[in-house]
């Protein structure tokens, strides 16, 4: 068994593999270069907001609309994340200045909100909605300069500049609703390199907006669709009334700026929001649980194991070897079938098909090979894979169910997907059911696991067990270690879920993917070995709950970041967001506890073919 000195090698080696991985890019689109003055589109993407949880298409509201509306065909990670890209009327050409133009003008005249348009308007700006633009595949983003030391005199102190996806639609100011109509576009582009003979082209890397409130009676527009803006901060702000008729104008202006940000490293702006020290934190603090519980192990394995497989393989007194006591006592039933084998092997390979969806999704995502300029690309690729990896998880399920002596290996089949796959019927019955039936298939017809020792006809009496080998108090005990291993990390994913934040820093991932892989075995291992020495061989189910524990602190973890970090009242989004965390809990559980099971089934094989066996 490993010690923790084993595993500073793969340690250092997974370090080193984040640091080349932060420079490394495989994009997920060709890059498009513009000459002077071709038009760049500008799309809208959604309306989301954090306090709803329920995202809008953009023409929801009452927004100025092309001739012709064309939605953009989406890929089925798009359509999971609830993007629905359309086309809108602002018209921007390369490197070419915009002071002020008026959207959907006619002679002149502004926009009349209805009192149902103004109310709706109303209620999306006081709910928090956010309006998502892209430009070139480039979401657009608001900045935000933020002092550090607020008390400092110094005038020339350093500023940090964050940045916020989308712009928000309005405010709110003495129970008064504001709504943001004119939007001051700045894009930067990147010039290429080019022959002398040659037109110069360009490419565009950031797109950001300054989100403006400005009243009908301080915008002057003619009949051309131009417009004049107020000068410095005499304007106030467009109002909106939702019990009355408003009229306003919807104006936006464009500015360009040469920026030395090439074109692969656009997306820095957005995936570097994150602290990466934290992250780092966070990878020493797991690390250093994952040395603290192999060394606990190894503690266990060298000194006590070692000791007590020399002592029962010692030929003592037959008497003196029947009042021994420990996890020899019970080999004749520690391989005893138990209740519903069919159901635990269902949940087993469930449990395998999501580790070999997840250990490959973000492997490939570490890499660089699922770029957030492919819009969707993450989920429509874990989803996939999900189906595929069914083969692997009917194959495990299959070969342990005939291990268990069953033998309705089809209805048990059915079993696999079924937990994790109600709300896409089609993919699974089109290609995760026959996939899971064709590795449950060759699973059941598979030589079962050989187990090392018989198992007895006449089931042995469990000795009465301590309170600390409750159940429950093992979930407690066995979860709060890998838990704490990956909660910080969980924190940055519970972020981009439910903050509409990106997350791209799969290297991070992926080593806390290990870690979390390793201590759920490491801890498994103990609560086992705890266990048979305890004369309790009923362990497949309890191992298998057990070793899931970390769920139960992923819940308590959800219920504390809804309460503290989520602005959510009304009860749709409430619902949402815990059905969302239900189904995430049980995923959870099933990996970490698929995770342990397995883990501990090679501890338990590992032992009792060391020992001599009458």
């Amino acid at each position: 068994m490993a010690t923790a000195m084993d595993w500073l090698p793969w340690s250092l080696l997974l370090f080193s593999l984040i640091c080349e991985t932060s420079a490394f890019y495989v994009p997920g689109v060709a890059p498009i270069n513009f000459h002077q003055n071709d038009p760049v589109e500008i799309k809208a993407v959604k309306l989301t907001s954090s306090r709803t949880q329920l995202p809008y298409e953009y023409y929801s509201l009452p927004f100025c609309q092309p001739s012709k509306i064309t939605y953009k065909a989406e890929n089925l990670g798009e359509v999971l994340r609830g993007d629905r890209i359309v086309n809108t009327p602002f018209q921007v050409l390369m490197n070419s200045e915009k002071k002020c133009e008026v959207l959907c003008s006619q002679s002149n005249k502004p926009v009349t909100l209805t009192v149902e348009q103004s109310r709706l308007v109303a209620e999306r700006i006081t709910e928090d909605y956010y309006v998502h633009l892209i430009a070139d595949n480039l979401p657009v983003a608001t900045r935000l300069e933020l002092y550090s030391n607020r008390d400092s005199d110094d005038k020339k102190k350093e500023k940090d500049v964050q940045f916020e996806h989308g712009y928000r639609l309005g405010f709110t100011d003495v129970n008064k609703i504001y709504l943001h109509n004119h939007l001051s576009f700045i894009l930067y582009y990147h010039r290429e390199d080019m022959e002398e003979d040659q037109e110069h082209t360009y490419r565009v890397v950031r797109f950001e907006v300054i989100p403006q409130s400005i009243r009908l009676e301080d915008l002057k527009a003619d009949e051309k669709s131009s417009c004049t803006l107020p000068e410095g901060t005499n304007s106030s702000p467009q109002e909106i009334d939702p019990t009355k008729e408003n009229q306003l104008y919807f104006t936006y202006s464009v500015h360009w700026e040469e920026s030395d940000i090439k074109w692969a490293s656009r997306w820095d702006t957005y995936l570097t929001m994150s602290d990466v020290q934290i992250h780092w934190f966070s990878i020493i603090n797991s690390v250093v649980v994952v040395f603290f519980l192999s060394g606990i192990l190894s503690m266990i394995i060298i000194r006590t194991l070692r000791k007590d497989i020399a002592n029962y393989n010692k030929e003592d007194d037959i008497e003196d070897t029947m009042e021994e006591s420990g996890w020899k006592l019970v080999h004749g039933d520690v391989f005893r079938p138990p209740q519903y084998p069919m159901i635990l092997s269902s949940l087993l390979g469930s449990g395998i098909q999501l580790f070999c969806m997840i250990l490959i999704v973000i492997f490939v995502a570490m890499l660089g090979m699922l770029s957030p300029s492919s819009r969707g690309a993450l989920m429509t690729t874990a989803c996939f894979l999900f189906m595929f990896m069914g083969v692997f998880g009917g194959f495990s399920a299959g070969r342990l169910y005939r291990t268990l002596k069953g033998h309705r290996w089809k209805k048990g089949a059915f079993c696999v997907p079924f937990p994790t796959m109600v709300a896409l019927l089609c993919m699974w019955f089109g290609i995760s059911l026959p996939l899971v039936y064709l590795g449950y298939y060759f699973g059941f017809r598979k030589q079962p696991y050989d187990n090392p020792v018989r198992t007895n006809q006449i089931p042995r009496q469990i000795p009465e067990q301590r309170w600390y080998m409750n159940r429950f108090v093992g979930i407690l005990m066995a979860g709060i270690l890998p838990f704490g291993a990956m909660f910080i990390e969980l924190f940055f994913i519970f972020s981009a879920i439910w903050e509409n934040q990106f997350y791209y820093l799969f290297g991070f991932l992926f080593l806390v993917f290990i870690i979390l892989v390793v201590s759920c075995s490491q801890i498994s291992i103990v609560m086992v070995y705890f266990q048979l020495c305890a004369e309790d061989y009923r362990w497949w189910w309890r191992n298998f709950l057990v070793s899931g524990g970390s769920a139960f602190y992923v819940l308590v973890y959800a219920i504390f970041y809804f309460v503290n970090k989520l602005d959510i009242v009304e009860f749709i989004p409430s619902l949402l967001y815990f059905g969302y965390t239900a189904l995430m809990v049980l995923s959870f559980w099933l990996l970490t506890g698929t995770i342990g099971f397995y883990a501990a089934y090679m501890f338990v094989r590992k032992i009792y073919a060391a020992v001599k066996i009458d």
